[in-house]
């Protein structure tokens, strides 16, 4: 992936979301063709001349200063990934790419000792590419219980999240709000291509997912942003029914985050939570659950 072409397009993406009244230009009435800040005007904003500007659009120019991509961030009213997205993409421009092939990554003493720790609470440990480089007995019942459980084990084999939840109806059914979890996941994809815009792992990752989900493809064109933090999802088990799950994503090294999946104590959530370690954890599935029946109302924690 070209960095210099990715700053540019970021630029330019951030741009066309921002109308003039969000940041105080004044239009008088006058015609636009396209949505959003024109070049100029995010130029003057941002106190840089109008042709620089238009050179870091267009991919031409490089080595953009800490104090120039800061005024750029601010005119952008980006928040902090974003705004830390941005130096990374600049820093891309000013470094060569090696183009070579990535060593296969692993899980440290460390970040095993923690999964040990967790005991019954379901955890996965993904990668940079979003790759599942270890997981326990809950997290793989939760997340991939179709997929064989010793697939982290061997690299060529290892399960993608980001495959899984563009190319595998499993995982799509998974979650109630398929679309908000997806753009987390591409959300999560763009900083890390913003960190190591020369992995060819990664390039080919985008690549077969753009090909083969359009979905993806409009999501990775939105240049949307995240980094770690938690959120809340309905997941819809297929063999303990719906309920309100944390998915804590706690980052180990910037290129290995521990997710770490929760319910609300006392909940009926937290019960069907139980019901689906215990079921794992001694290889029983209860036969008198039924798998079609969702959570009560109200049971959501924020």
């Amino acid at each position: 992936m070209n960095a210099r072409r990715q700053l540019g397009e970021f630029l330019q993406t951030r741009r066309s979301q921002l109308r003039p009244e969000d940041v105080g230009v004044v239009t008088y009435g006058d015609r636009r063709r396209v949505p959003g800040l024109r070049r100029e005007e995010l130029a003057l904003l941002a106190g840089v001349s109008a042709s620089y500007y238009s050179r870091l659009e267009q991919g031409q120019a490089r080595g953009a200063s800490p104090e120039v991509l800061d005024a750029l961030a601010e005119a952008l009213l980006l928040d902090d990934a974003e705004r830390r997205h941005l130096h990374e993409l600049a820093a891309g421009t000013r470094r060569g790419g090696t183009g070579r092939r990535p060593a296969p990554e692993r899980v440290g003493p460390a970040t095993r000792q923690l999964i040990a720790v967790l005991g019954d609470v379901p955890v996965v440990v993904l990668g940079r590419r979003s790759d599942v480089l270890a997981w326990n007995t809950p997290g793989h019942a939760l997340f991939a219980g179709h997929l064989a459980s010793d697939g982290p084990d061997t690299p060529r084999l290892r399960p993608n999240m980001a495959r899984l939840m563009f190319l595998d109806a499993h995982t799509r059914d998974l979650y109630a709000d398929w679309n908000g979890k997806a753009r987390a996941v591409v959300a999560t994809l763009r900083m890390v291509s913003g960190r190591r815009p020369d992995d060819p792992l990664l390039a080919a990752l985008v690549g077969e997912l753009t090909v083969k989900s359009p979905e993806f493809a409009t999501m990775w064109a939105d240049h949307r942003v995240k980094a770690g933090g938690d959120a809340v999802y309905e997941m819809r088990h297929p063999l303990v029914g719906a309920m309100w799950v944390t998915q804590q994503t706690l980052q180990t090294t910037d290129d290995q985050a521990v997710v770490v999946a929760t319910t609300e104590p006392g909940s009926p959530s937290h019960a069907a939570m139980t019901l689906l370690v215990h079921s794992a954890v001694t290889g029983r599935v209860s036969a008198a659950h039924d798998p079609r029946r969702d959570a009560p109302a109200g049971d959501r924690t924020g």
